[in-house]
């Protein structure tokens, strides 16, 4: 699986999609550049079927990445997995970053895993002519992926979660002392 640099984390995207969008629109020709609105890291964004193999290739590997987390995080919380689509084994990078990213100790960790498998996915899809709209339509969503991890942030999302853990205690403590 191809690595993200290490300071991918650290550093923000170099311009933003929306600029790069704008941009791009104006060097593709209008068929191509029609088809970067039908980008983005949501599967269900948009329905329609895309004349484009990388756009098609990308919505598969994105949805099924996300049935197969459904599915792991189901399993992990001993609720019926059943009642989930069998989601599809292939591609089979989805399946098994889904099950790794389940397994990590931290929220931002399984993020992480799940962000280098979309990468991956990403540059694997691609191919290797620079100069096709191909190249154009995967630094797009690069630049999606770096900023939807720009937003993450540790301090917001452990507060967050000691909120949630706060509630929920006192939402079952409350319940145990209305049945006694």
């Amino acid at each position: 699986m191809a690595q993200l640099p290490y300071l991918i984390y650290e550093q923000k995207p170099p311009m933003s999609s929306a600029s790069f969008k704008a941009t791009a629109a104006y060097f593709l020709n209008s068929a191509d550049a029609d088809l970067l609105k039908h980008l983005s890291l949501d599967p269900a964004f948009s329905q329609k079927k895309i004349d484009s193999d990388f756009i098609e290739s990308w919505r598969e590997f994105e949805r099924a990445l996300r049935l197969n987390l459904a599915k792991e995080r189901a399993i992990k919380l001993k609720r019926d997995a059943m009642q989930i689509t069998n989601p599809p084994l292939f591609p089979l990078e989805a399946a098994n970053a889904a099950s790794k990213a389940i397994d990590e100790s931290s929220p931002l960790e399984g993020e992480i895993i799940l962000d280098k498998a979309r990468w991956a996915a990403i540059d694997s899809m691609t191919g290797s002519d620079n100069f096709h709209r191909n190249a154009v339509y995967a630094y797009f969503l690069k630049l999606l992926l770096l900023e939807r991890r720009e937003a993450f942030n540790t301090e917001k999302g452990f507060a967050e979660y000691k909120s949630l853990y706060a509630s929920i205690l006192d939402s079952a403590q409350n319940s145990l002392g209305e049945t006694k």
